[in-house]
């Protein structure tokens, strides 16, 4: 889709009924995760206050599992008359761009962006500020939002970084006796950068030899495996633990490593489900749990106060932005448990084939119920 300033009347209708239809599902393809107009309780909602949700990829399972359905739950239970009008940007950032001008266009009174690339939204956020439209940071932080919710992200990395020295310990290996290898995120998230930033302090303070890093292109697991696989064809030392910024590329790292007959200790971040189950077979020491369902009411509530003209009210600020934050918690085999008990993770998609439902049983977790 195409927008562009023309003279033409010809050519700016063309504009403007492109403007719509990306609205009502610019990519939208099944399996893609863009509906462009459902409404909070999912039918049509005349002239309701439109609230769009635009996130960013749906390679990581939270975003449609987690993140949408909860948020289109807690506005519903706000305001039973708004309009929640979803749109996911398939790790393209010029498709998002289109869908935050057709929510602008439409009439959207609020947005709720997680940005496929936060560099790239000067033009559509100045366009969003001259209609007056707020726009909500989610999950990733930009430059002139009127909200922000998301994790300390800093102290993610510093948790994960931890994780890796708890790791090396728990495998009785000195953290300074060889190198260690980082995976970091797509460099265009600026939430892996402060993941990369958090860990990285905690392994330099402990004396650890960072001896190689790589940034993941669109946190894709392939990417991952592929790098990991080409440093480990070399002659150099190999790693004693690998550092991936989330679970799914530390899906990419371990198949490297056990294709090449390695075993360092590696760590992730999600919870997802891949991961956990790594966990349980021994082959991933930790990740990074984190409950998406209040984030999820905190852009709720933010997003419905400010469709009404009202101050979000924030417990905290970054970056001079009203800002919540949200806990997490590094889950081993040990504690794993955790993760089951805000009904988040179900007991049923982890332990879902007999050999994970014995490891389950061996690691302590109910799988009767």
């Amino acid at each position: 889709m195409v927008h562009q300033r023309a003279i033409r009347g010809l050519a700016a209708g063309a504009v403007a009924l492109a403007a719509l239809a990306a609205f009502a599902g610019c990519g939208n393809q099944k399996g893609q995760g863009n509906d462009g107009g459902a409404a909070a309780d999912g039918g049509s909602a005349g002239g309701a206050t439109k609230i769009a949700l635009l996130l960013p990829e749906n390679k990581t399972t939270r975003y449609e599992s987690q993140d949408r359905p909860n948020f289109e739950k807690d506005v519903k239970a706000l305001d039973p008359s708004a309009q929640v009008v979803y749109n996911n940007g398939n790790q393209d950032a010029t498709q998002q761009q289109q869908q935050v001008e057709a929510a602008l266009t439409d009439g959207a009174k609020v947005i709720v962006l997680d940005p496929v690339d936060a560099s790239s939204l000067g033009a559509v956020l100045a366009k969003a500020k001259a209609k007056d439209v707020p726009v909500i940071s989610y999950d990733r932080y930009f430059e002139g939002s009127a909200y922000y919710t998301s994790f300390d992200n800093e102290k993610i990395g510093e948790l994960q970084g931890n994780a890796v020295l708890a790791g090396l310990k728990a495998k009785g290996v000195d953290p300074k006796s060889g190198p260690v290898w980082m995976v970091n995120g797509d460099p265009k998230d600026p939430n892996a950068a402060d993941f990369k930033k958090g860990a990285t302090k905690v392994l330099k303070d402990a004396g650890v030899n960072i001896a190689a890093s790589h940034d993941t292109l669109d946190w894709n697991p392939d990417d991952a495996r592929q790098w990991v696989a080409g440093q480990l064809q070399g002659g150099k030392p190999k790693p004693i633990a690998i550092y991936a910024a989330n679970d799914g590329t530390a899906g990419g790292v371990i198949a490297a490593a056990k294709k090449a007959g390695q075993t360092p200790v590696v760590t992730g971040q999600d919870g997802e489900v891949d991961g956990l189950q790594n966990i349980l077979k021994g082959d991933q020491y930790a990740t990074i749990y984190k409950s998406y369902a209040p984030q999820a009411k905190y852009a709720a509530e933010a997003a419905v106060a400010l469709a009404k003209g009202q101050k979000p009210d924030a417990k905290d600020t970054y970056k001079n932005t009203p800002t919540d934050f949200v806990e997490a918690d590094v889950i081993t085999k040990d504690n794993i448990n955790k993760v089951f008990k805000t009904g988040q993770t179900k007991v049923s998609d982890v332990c879902n084939t007999a050999a994970v439902k014995k490891l389950c049983t061996d690691a302590g977790i109910n799988t009767t119920n």
